[in-house]
């Protein structure tokens, strides 16, 4: 499927800039939570797994879905999920697993993902 944003087509959701920075902070958080408490594996650590991967993956999922009031509901879903996420991060530095600098740093990436998913629902809202 292909959707306009702005005069941009979205053939490919993996070239858009937010779902760049959404995957490599997934890769972030993959790495940094293997170094949490083995008691967290199935607990903090996989919540914070599965927000991060899922702002992309409902980019991808929502840009393969028929039109585009599905697309900017996914887009919704995605910006959820990393308001999810600057909460494990907080909590993650409040226990003791996470640096504050770097717990801070991700919360900053994360925040801005938010916004950039924001303005993507936004574009996508003038075209239904």
């Amino acid at each position: 499927m292909s959707e306009c944003v702005g005069e941009q087509k979205i053939s490919d959701p993996t070239q858009l800039e937010v779902y760049k920075m959404a995957h490599e902070l997934t890769i972030l958080i993959y790495k940094l939570t293997a170094n949490f408490p083995k008691e967290e594996l199935f607990g903090l650590s996989s919540q914070m797994k599965r927000a991060a991967s899922s702002i992309c993956a409902n980019l991808m999922e929502g840009s393969y879905r028929n039109n585009t009031k599905e697309f900017r509901q996914f887009c919704g879903i995605a910006r959820g999920s990393a308001g999810e996420l600057k909460y494990f991060l907080i909590l993650s530095s409040d226990l003791g697993y996470l640096d504050k600098n770097i717990a801070m740093g991700l919360i900053t990436k994360t925040d801005t993902i938010s916004k950039m998913i924001y303005g993507l629902i936004k574009s996508l809202e003038r075209k239904i």
